[in-house]
């Protein structure tokens, strides 16, 4: 059986080489290494022009919407938080159009960290842009703060990976309101929003955590079986 193309998205950054610094499309192997343990075939998707994203999508079979710096406030219509990184606005762009164009086209979605927040924006939800002033607490944000994550059974997340999660993933940011068509199927102890379902879609799951890290690659199983 021929192994489905993955596309994962990646971002612009100074890199290093010999001698050379350069401007290169960087991805972190873990998530190419996920998709090649499930079957798939992954391939790095560089965020150039938006208008692209229909010719991506047709030859594609699945798409991973990857983690990387907060999704800029504008893009929901809010108000940028100065203690939020830079945001990388070729980058929002690129996601934001490639992601309504998945859930067009009903090509499996696996979106991850801030990939969910691009998905629940590509959709007109909105974002928490410093979930630490919400909470009153920087739980989520701790680089050891590990956290359990209750999922829905019933909810293709819940069939992938069960009932709970044990996780350590740090955000500052959260989905505050759910974008058109999605639903909300995991959440921390506190209630946060930790994972999103699109009604109807083939596979559309965002997930607050980063699946492609550890052993466990239940999840990303379930989004090739899906692209399949």
């Amino acid at each position: 059986m021929s192994r489905p193309l993955i596309g994962i998205t990646a971002y612009f950054e100074a890199a290093r080489w010999g001698d050379w610094v350069r401007e290169a499309v960087l991805s972190p192997p873990s998530y190419a290494k996920a998709v090649g343990r499930a079957g798939g075939a992954p391939v790095v998707l560089p965020p150039l022009a938006p208008s692209a994203v229909d010719d991506y999508v047709s030859g594609l079979k699945g798409v991973v919407l990857a983690g990387g710096v907060e999704v800029a406030a504008d893009a929901y219509n809010g108000e940028q938080d100065e203690r939020v990184h830079e945001p990388q606005a070729q980058r929002d762009r690129f996601e934001l159009a490639l992601a309504r164009a998945a859930v067009r086209a009903d090509i499996p979605i696996l979106a991850v960290a801030r990939g969910m927040h691009v998905l629940n924006v590509a959709q007109g939800g909105t974002l928490i842009p410093w979930l630490p002033d919400v909470l009153d607490s920087d739980r989520h944000a701790e680089p050891d703060g590990g956290h359990t994550i209750q999922v829905s059974v019933s909810s293709k997340l819940g069939k992938a990976v069960g009932d709970r999660v044990e996780t350590s993933a740090p955000h500052h940011q959260s989905v505050r309101r759910l974008g058109s068509g999605l639903l909300a199927v995991a959440w921390a102890e506190d209630q946060i929003v930790e994972g999103i379902e699109l009604q109807g879609h083939r596979f559309g799951v965002g997930v607050q955590w980063h699946p492609e890290r550890g052993g466990d690659n239940r999840l990303f199983d379930a989004f090739i079986e899906a692209a399949r």
